[in-house]
């Protein structure tokens, strides 16, 4: 009997180890497995780098205005934490959904460019673009992931082994067909970089007032070099994006912790809960207490 595909393979380990629909954590530090049996609505999900790889189905990633399809054998790469709507588009119970998400190590990202460029291997650097991109799965790539899987069913080589294959994925995509993004994050001297470090003091700090001239300051950046960085990676300004985290985080509090809307809007920033409702509906499509309303009569959060 012929050897299954590693495609086949790495989704039977997905549903061997997802068995029902939701979100898995693993043993393994920062994989995680997801599984959806049928197409849902689109949810608001804090992104943070990250590949993730589709082993059957589809789905759909909304970043401001633009939107990323990806497929099986198809992966996503996430290279800066942005606020994202996803949406899964392809899924039955004959074929779920099925996919694979490993958290990308700064420090990994970090050591391998610096190798590169004591080497003489560092690629010219390109143009500031979206912190999320799409790509086939290479080969490489495939193999050193359904590796990785495999540990799920060896739990006692977790330790010695994941820390290695991790690397050897960290480096497969930097040297992939849109791992030059990734690299850019990590060069200090990039723009990327630089924008990075205003979405890491945003993202820490989304509640606090947001000061243009502090956060370019922080970046290393003129204020007008901010801005048109910011965007491009992130599709958003940095007041767009600190509005999105407050509210996806309001709406957090309000399903999960059960606060009640003013307090959540209070906790997240808003000093006045006329301008957090008003907010709060242009983006959600209802008013903070309808829109909890909805979400608790469905069961979905």
């Amino acid at each position: 009997m012929p050897a299954p595909l590693p495609q086949d393979e790495i989704a039977t380990l997905i549903g061997r180890h997802a068995t029902a629909n939701g979100d898995y954590l693993t043993a393994i530090d920062g994989l995680s497995l997801h599984r959806q049996s049928a197409p849902t609505a689109s949810l608001f999900h804090a992104a943070r780098p990250s590949v993730a790889i589709i082993a059957q189905g589809g789905k759909q990633v909304t970043l401001g205005s633009d939107t990323f399809h990806y497929g099986r054998m198809q992966y996503l790469l996430t290279s800066v934490d942005l606020p994202v709507q996803v949406r899964v588009v392809e899924a039955s119970e004959a074929e779920p959904h099925l996919c694979v998400v490993l958290a990308i190590d700064s420090a990994d990202v970090a050591a391998l460019v610096t190798a590169d460029d004591a080497a003489g291997q560092t690629p010219l650097t390109v143009p500031t673009t979206r912190g999320i991109s799409v790509s086939d799965v290479a080969p490489e790539l495939l193999d050193a992931m359904l590796r990785l899987l495999r540990l799920l069913d060896a739990p006692q080589e977790i330790a010695v082994l994941a820390p290695l294959i991790r690397r050897e994925l960290t480096f497969r995509l930097l040297n992939g067909p849109v791992g030059a993004r990734l690299r850019h994050m990590a060069l200090a001297s990039s723009q990327s970089h630089q924008v990075s470090q205003a979405i890491d003091w945003i993202r820490l700090n989304y509640s606090e007032p947001l000061r243009i001239e502090h956060l370019a300051g922080l970046a290393s950046m003129s204020m007008s070099s901010l801005h048109h960085h910011f965007k491009a990676i992130t599709a958003m300004t940095p007041m767009q994006y600190q509005k999105l985290l407050r509210l996806q985080e309001a709406r957090r509090l309000m399903l999960v912790e059960k606060i009640d809307a003013g307090t959540a809007g209070y906790r997240v920033g808003y000093a006045s809960e006329s301008q957090f409702s008003r907010e709060y509906s242009r983006q959600f499509g209802n008013a903070p207490r309808r829109d909890v309303k909805g979400w608790s009569q469905t069961g979905s959060a």
